[in-house]
Parts: C-alpha cells; structure tokens; sequence
C-alpha cells in the first residue's frame, strides 16, 4: 500500500478530527449572534477542555497574528534549548543594531549590556516587546526553523512571515505572522498538557504565558485570581487574543481574531477590542455559571 505524504497525512488527520469532534450548540448559536453586524472578518474557535466540546465560526480561516507569533517564536527557541543548543541561563549581550525603534524596555538598554536568555524570552511575552522578540527569532533559528516546528506539531497555518525567506507574499498580506483560529488554540492546549516538544520545555513556556502585563481585554473579563495563560495581538486592521483558561470548573481554551477591520482606531472601544472582551466575558459566564463576578468599578482608569 502506498503511503501518503506527510502534509497529506496531517490534513487527513485533521479532518478525521473535526468529524468526530463534539458540538457545543447552544453556545455556537451564542457565539453567531455575538458576531452579527462586525465591521471586518472574524474567526472564533472555542473548546472546552473537560467535555471536548468545541464552537467555531471560521475556526480554519487565516488571519493575522500580529503579536501572537510570539507564542511559536517561543516555541522554536526553547525547542533549541531543548537541543542543547542555546542554554536558557546563558547572558546575552545587546546591540544597538537589535533595536526595533517603539516603547520597548530592551530596545532603552545601552550598546554593550547583557541579559540573560530568559529575560529576554519574559519580555517577548510579558510586555510584548518587539526588540526582544526579533531577537529570539534570530537566535531560534530564524522564521524557517520555528516555522519547520510548527509543521512537525501539525499545525499547517501557523507561520512566521517576517523576515523569513519565500514567505514575502505572506508578509504583505498577513503581516509578521498568520495562524487559523483553531490552531493558535491547539498550540496552547499542547502548552497546557505537556506535550510541546517536552514536559519541562511546556512547563516553561506556561509560566512565562501567565504573566501578562496587557490585560485590558479578554483578560479584563476573567477573575484576577483566576489563572490565565495568553497572549493578543494588535495591527491597525486586526485585533486578535488566545487564552487557555484554568477555571474551577475546568479548562477551556479560544482564540478569536479579526481582520480587514473597518475601525483601526486605538481607543478601547475599538470594534475588535469591544468584541474580545464581550466573547470573553460570555464564555466566563458560560462556562462558570452562577459566578456573579464583575471587573471592580473604575478598571477602566488602569487599562494598560
């Protein structure tokens, strides 16, 4: 018997998955009527972690990860650490050339002065610092390798653009980096259970996605005490945010993206932002009925 290519066996795969997945349809007419009347294109992919039920709204179409790409970027430098290939304690020394001129506190670091490997990694995530990201990028291996391990992982969309060879017509269509919805979600549940290319590489990488310093969207709509790992992502035309939460009732993970956006404004009541933040706080009370909680009055004066 002949065997299939590997990308036509992953697609296989996939589609196998998707017929046997469970329905959550009370929540999937919810979501459809959350979406109704959005100035742009939206996609949703939402699972419950406990009962594997699953909702979707263009769940497989692409979009733009703006800073979400930082989660695979993460991924393909641990996965060199892994490899014993770069030590995760090892001191790094910045350069001016490194700059990527905005409000990052690496890019405000004198020619010359070290920091470790995983400080660097932390501000990627935490504050989304663009200086240290394209940093990581590089020393991962560039778009080529961390996009060679998402392959392996099964995720067929999830790609770096920038500065990565051949994927120019990417890059102008989608920016920095492109994933689907459904994906973006699955590499956090893979965070999530372990099975990112090790236990302990896993492990790392959910403690840095727990320490968010922008919270002023879907994560505004949870319980401080709740713990979250996530990550958004922002461009004028697109707004977009994963998270896996860890609820008392149990995990449920989703990513919602957007793009061709009619409002680019940067106010929070911007289309996409005000739309993240209903789905979130619908889920939460979806998924944790009877939980009666409300952000304190006055957040509003300290979104980040």
């Amino acid at each position: 018997m002949k065997k299939l290519p590997i990308f036509l066996l992953l697609i296989s795969l996939t589609f196998s998955a998707a017929a046997q997945t469970k329905k959550d349809k009370k929540l999937s007419k919810m979501i459809h009527e959350l979406v109704q009347g959005f100035n742009g294109e939206v996609g949703i992919y939402v699972k419950n972690l406990k009962t594997g039920k699953v909702v979707e709204y263009k769940g497989d179409s692409i979009f733009p990860t703006a800073s979400m790409i930082k989660v695979p970027i993460t991924a393909g430098l641990m996965n060199k650490v892994a490899k014993n290939e770069l030590d995760y304690q090892s001191k790094l020394t910045y350069k001016d050339s490194l700059l990527y001129a905005g409000e990052d506190i690496l890019g405000s670091f004198k020619d010359g002065e070290q920091i470790a490997l995983g400080k660097v990694m932390m501000l990627m995530i935490t504050t989304s610092d663009n200086t240290a990201s394209l940093w990581c990028q590089s020393l991962a291996g560039g778009g080529a390798a961390i996009n060679e391990l998402m392959a392996q992982e099964g995720l067929l969309n999830t790609r770096v653009n920038s500065r990565t060879p051949g994927r120019s017509a990417n890059q102008l269509k989608y920016g920095w980096g492109q994933t689907t919805p459904r994906e973006m979600a699955t590499l956090l549940t893979k965070i999530r259970n372990s099975t990112l290319i090790n236990p302990a590489v896993s492990e790392r990488i959910y403690r840095n996605l727990i320490r968010i310093y922008y919270d002023s969207q879907a994560l505004s709509q949870i319980p401080p005490y709740v713990q979250v790992a996530s990550k958004s992502g922002a461009v004028d035309e697109s707004r977009s945010e994963v998270l896996l939460v860890n609820a008392p009732h149990g995990d449920y993970v989703f990513c919602i993206a957007t793009k061709n956006q009619r409002d680019m404004s940067w106010e929070p009541n911007n289309e996409g932002w005000v739309l993240i933040r209903s789905l979130s706080k619908m889920l939460w009370n979806y998924f944790e009925p009877g939980s009666n909680w409300q952000p304190a009055a006055g957040m509003e004066s300290y979104r980040n």
